[in-house]
């Protein structure tokens, strides 16, 4: 029952993620919540499949952001397989047990991916974006028992950011 209703238990108590992927307005595009206890990189996947972007014109929306800017924990191999595949950029520090397990295999470690530290300073937007999110007390505190109510009062959060400031 505590899978289904995203709390994790740890020592402070119940505890709750939320995953995001937020534009360079520090608006939440996609949102999801996880139990607290639970890592960011399964989510990395989950979250990316719900973005929509709209187009100002006509034409389906966008379902691919150009890059992702993540931290160390969304480091897996299989999490840069998957943005390559799906032809995003990823701007993503390499973790330091990595450079070592490849440094240690010498020339069949491969060669390291790239990474834009100049890009990588734009990750504030995310914190930011939270930040903006839990200024709505009902989303900092998790008033709500229910997943799918504690969802849904992130979703009007992030209605409310938007309205604050729409697009150009």
């Amino acid at each position: 029952m505590k899978g289904r209703e995203a709390l994790g238990r740890s020592r402070g108590g119940f505890s709750t993620k939320i995953h995001l992927v937020a534009d360079r307005r520090c608006r939440p595009i996609a949102t999801m919540v996880s139990p607290g206890q639970h890592g960011d990189s399964p989510y990395l996947r989950r979250v990316l499949e719900r973005v929509r972007i709209l187009r100002h014109g006509l034409g389906r929306p966008r379902q691919r952001p150009g890059r992702v800017l993540a931290d160390k924990a969304c480091s897996s191999r299989g999490n840069r397989a998957y943005l390559r595949r799906r032809g995003i950029k990823a701007v993503i520090p390499i973790k330091k047990d990595q450079q070592a397990n490849r440094r240690k295999r010498g020339r069949k470690g491969g060669r390291p991916p790239g990474f834009d530290a100049e890009r990588y300073r734009e990750r504030n937007t995310v914190e930011r974006c939270v930040n903006k999110l839990r200024n709505d007390r009902a989303v900092a505190l998790r008033t709500d028992k229910r997943e799918w109510i504690y969802q849904g009062t992130i979703d009007v959060a992030s209605i409310r950011i938007w309205r604050r400031e729409p697009t150009p």
